[in-house]
């Protein structure tokens, strides 16, 4: 798990860190902002479940995650670099929310369990040896992502509208 973790952390870190200009910043975000348009807690769930279910899958699963995470610190680059609000604050921090904590635990176990899928199929395991796991695993994600949602959606109503799309980090 600290593998995918790890994994997930430092993609977001590098594209956190990717050089754009202020113009690059404001295409980034108004893509981000129209893909967040109308979300609500069912939105940010059914979205943070397709990205951890497409985890697991054996290879494509640690790329996606990778991809996840670097694309998701490239939109609070932008929204730093075109936010007064966003510019002293490290990236990591947006993590460190009740939500973010249980989105890079969820993402952590999918990608992991990725390259544990990986592994048990070169070795030509039983099928039997990981789908319970796996299974409990994903149950887990669900649950995870189900509460991180409502966390998520609860602090983006005390937020008011005005900040609707710095909380959605």
């Amino acid at each position: 798990m600290a593998f995918g973790a790890i994994t997930f952390l430092l993609a977001y870190s590098s594209g956190a860190a990717v050089d754009i200009n202020k113009e690059e910043a404001k295409d980034v975000k108004g893509e981000f902002i129209k893909k967040i348009d109308g979300i609500d807690q069912n939105g940010i769930f059914i979205n943070n479940l397709m990205i951890a279910l497409g985890m697991f899958i054996p290879v494509v699963g640690i790329g996606l995650g990778i991809f996840s995470g670097f694309s998701t610190g490239l939109v609070f680059n932008a929204l730093a670099e075109t936010s007064p609000y966003l510019q002293n604050v490290p990236p990591l921090a947006i993590l460190l929310t009740p939500y973010g904590i249980m989105e890079v635990f969820a993402y952590g176990l999918a990608i992991s369990r990725s390259g544990m899928l990986v592994h048990h199929l070169v070795r030509k395991k039983p099928w039997s040896e990981y789908a319970i796991p796996t299974i409990i695993e994903i149950g887990i994600i669900v649950l995870i992502l189900i509460s991180g949602a409502i966390i998520e959606w609860q602090m983006i109503m005390q937020l008011g509208d005005r900040d609707i799309t710095m909380a959605k980090i």
